[in-house]
């Protein structure tokens, strides 16, 4: 009977013992595993494929990130370039469309150099005489509600008149200026791009036989044809040839105490 307990005991202790080993082969092969996968990670090392290690480095830094942020200013950079580029004042075209080279401007010899400056003085002179015809009369009206009512008209009308005579008198002083001009070497006449009061180009054909010398006061003035003035800026004219036409030199009045 004690040699059945004795023999019962050692085989628990036995079992107990493999059931021991066996949970520190397991917690070893998880920490090997952990371990492994960490210097994976933070080394480089990849394991191989039949059990060995390839000194290959993996961690290949992205560069996308820094190309797309590069990228990106640049083109912040080319667009803020190209938005300060349209707000200053230019002399000369603009762009190549301007200077004729989509070959739809053949012929042109001439481009007035602030001809864009103009159109916009002048859509900003027409948008204000609107509003201040508009909404003049309205606003004088209405916020001075004890003001006589011949005052406010008075006042309106000033405003009003005020408005218009300064668009007049700035259609008046770029009314002369040529905006472009095409011309046809040995051809007797060319065309001409005037300016509307509304902000408009108007072509206009004119013949070298009408050109007269501009006899006014009028500041701005190159040449006279039909009875209109009109202005080009000698020193944006590359043909010297269409310039000597289009200045012609005023006749020389001999004095009637010449021959005394």
């Amino acid at each position: 009977m004690r040699g059945l307990c004795a023999s019962r005991t050692r085989e628990t202790l036995k079992l107990k013992r493999a059931m021991a080993r066996a949970a520190l082969l397991h917690l070893l092969r998880s920490q090997t595993k952990t371990l492994a996968s960490t210097s994976t990670v933070f080394s480089g090392y990849h394991p191989c494929r039949f059990g060995t290690r390839s000194h290959i480095w993996s961690a290949k830094r992205d560069f996308s990130s820094p190309i797309q942020i590069v990228a990106s200013q640049k083109r912040w950079a080319s667009q803020a370039r190209t938005t300060e580029d349209e707000s200053r004042i230019r002399i000369g075209p603009r762009n190549g469309k301007e200077a004729g080279e989509d070959g739809k401007e053949t012929g042109v010899v001439y481009y007035g150099p602030i001809s864009s400056t103009i159109k916009k003085v002048k859509l900003l002179s027409l948008s204000t005489c609107c509003l201040s015809v508009s909404l003049g009369p309205v606003i004088t009206f209405m916020t001075s509600p004890d003001m006589n009512v011949i005052l406010k008209g008075a006042v309106a009308s000033s405003v009003i008149f005020f408005s218009a005579s300064t668009t007049a008198a700035l259609h008046w002083f770029v009314s002369p200026y040529i905006h472009k001009l095409r011309w046809h070497p040995g051809s007797d006449s060319f065309e001409v791009e005037m300016m509307s009061w509304l902000a408009t180009y108007i072509p206009k054909t004119i013949k070298f036989a009408d050109i007269r010398p501009p006899e006014t006061n009028r500041p701005f003035v190159t040449f006279k044809a039909n009875g209109n003035f009109y202005f080009v800026d000698t020193e944006h004219c590359h043909n010297k040839a269409l310039l000597a036409r289009l200045t012609p030199k005023k006749p020389q009045h001999e004095s009637a105490f010449k021959n005394l």
